[in-house]
């Protein structure tokens, strides 16, 4: 099968198409034929070495769509979708034709999703439910989305909606600001980080119940501008992993920091969430995505320079 594969780190030009003998599974796995491969920042970043625990050779990769070709014959033929921390990792990963995995990292793909769809969702998908979820967000809760542009922030909107939160949204330019707009959604235009507090107390009187900071470089901001015993939920932090924290005022408002890392869950606690939320597309609760990009797997080192050079158009790899 042809398959992405790198036996070094620290160099993009390390990441090769390679020819792999199919994997062979054992008797709780199934074997995927990959129909469509998420591309994320994660997998760049492993490439360049970022992830210590990460073992050599390697086919990078986390999130797929594909049919199950091997395996317990009630599931032979079925379309799945998948993600989690293994892939990619410690054991081969999606960017290949065919993957094999555990029986229950697999959930069923929600049919009204083509496979192209369904890959594009993995790590976005479940990051934003993990936030979502552990920071409580439901009815009536006044949510704010940093970074709500991105594609994690994109999926937090379309869940917290889901969920009956009340969203405001929050970018940097204001052509973003328009996109969203145009969408229903209320949206600020973020400037000096001085001023977060005032604008989300002239939506949210009193401030945000939670505030999900998908950029990592807004969390001392949103200290000011949380609600007594509010949550702020974050999945990224600076180059060298330090801010400065106003740590007084988050304690005189009782304020709760959850960090979200998807990278803590392994396929089947991932699947869990995948079937948790996945069928409300099939509900028509949640929108089909779109506007991501299509690529053969055999360009995939051009994908990987994109998504290192920082585009903020979703990836998709097709063996």
């Amino acid at each position: 099968m042809k398959a992405l594969q790198f036996c070094a780190t620290g160099d993009l030009a390390a990441l090769r198409l390679a020819d792999l003998a199919l994997p062979v599974v054992g008797a709780d796995e199934v074997l995927v034929q990959v129909k469509a491969a998420g591309l994320n920042p994660s997998d760049v970043k492993n490439v360049l070495g970022r992830f210590p625990y990460t073992t050599l050779p390697r086919v990078p990769g986390r999130d797929f769509s594909g049919v199950i070709v091997d395996g317990p014959q009630a599931l032979v033929g079925k379309e799945v979708w998948g993600t989690g921390k293994e892939l990619g990792f410690y054991r081969d990963g999606s960017h290949a034709g065919y993957l094999a995995l555990p029986i229950d990292g697999v959930a069923f793909k929600p049919k009204s999703l083509s496979f192209a769809q369904a890959a594009s969702l993995g790590v976005p998908y479940t990051t934003a439910w993990d936030a979502l979820q552990r920071s409580s967000v439901g009815v009536d809760t006044r949510l704010l989305v940093i970074g709500a542009n991105g594609a994690v922030g994109r999926a937090a909107i379309a869940l917290a909606k889901v969920l009956g939160a009340k969203v405001l949204a929050a970018v940097r330019r204001r052509e973003q600001a328009q996109v969203l707009q145009a969408q229903g959604i209320e949206v600020l235009v973020l400037d000096n980080p001085q001023t977060l507090g005032e604008q989300v107390n002239e939506v949210f009187e009193g401030g945000a119940e939670v505030i999900f900071d998908t950029t990592g470089h807004w969390l001392p901001a949103a200290v000011p501008a949380l609600h007594t015993f509010g949550r702020i939920a974050f999945i990224a932090a600076p180059l060298d992993g330090h801010v400065h924290l106003p740590a007084l005022a988050l304690y005189r408002k009782g304020g709760t920091l959850v960090g979200v890392n998807t990278l803590l869950y392994r396929c089947g606690d991932c699947a869990q969430m995948l079937n948790q939320f996945g069928q409300y597309f099939d509900q028509g609760l949640l929108p089909a995505p779109g506007g991501f990009q299509e690529a053969a797997l055999v360009d995939g080192l051009a994908s990987y320079n994109q998504v290192n050079a920082g585009t903020c158009t979703k990836v998709v790899l097709i063996p």
